[in-house]
């Protein structure tokens, strides 16, 4: 495959707290392999690992969503450090270019208000609403125990 037809998306968002190691992390390759993994120990929780096998069609909507986010404009030099808080990154790599971010967690759209990039941020939490909305879906219809009747 040439640099042009790469494609990866590696998504992180945790931190380290009262119940542990807490996350939620979602990765894809260029042959849409998605694996999924939820950590909460919250009421004793384990961890929630799932993989699946994504179309053609559906990395074509991943791509499109990622390009009319415009996060490949961006630049995190300007957004904050991770912290005691946790941290977010967001790898991707499409079309011959990447990107490789790490922030603070961002757990609402308050978070990238007062910071010195709220725009650039804005553009990333969206994003990352997008995909955690998709990727929780298709886990949810995936491995449905009970079919809808």
């Amino acid at each position: 495959m040439s640099d042009g037809d790469d494609f990866y998306i590696y998504f992180y968002t945790g931190h380290k707290g009262r119940f542990g190691h807490e996350f939620f992390r979602f990765e894809i390759d260029r042959e849409g392999h998605l694996k999924y993994a939820n950590n909460s120990n919250y009421r004793r929780d384990s961890i929630i690992r799932k993989n699946l096998q994504m179309s053609p069609t559906l990395i074509t909507v991943m791509k499109k969503i990622i390009e009319d986010s415009e996060i490949m404009k961006e630049d995190d030099k300007r957004w904050p450090q991770r912290d005691e808080n946790g941290r977010l990154q967001l790898e991707i790599r499409m079309n011959g270019k990447s990107i490789n971010f790490e922030t603070a967690k961002i757990s609402s759209l308050a978070d990238t208000v007062n910071t010195d990039d709220p725009e650039g941020l804005r553009v990333l939490y969206y994003l990352v609403q997008d995909f955690k909305c998709l990727i929780l879906s298709l886990i949810s219809f995936h491995f449905k125990i009970k079919p809808i009747a």
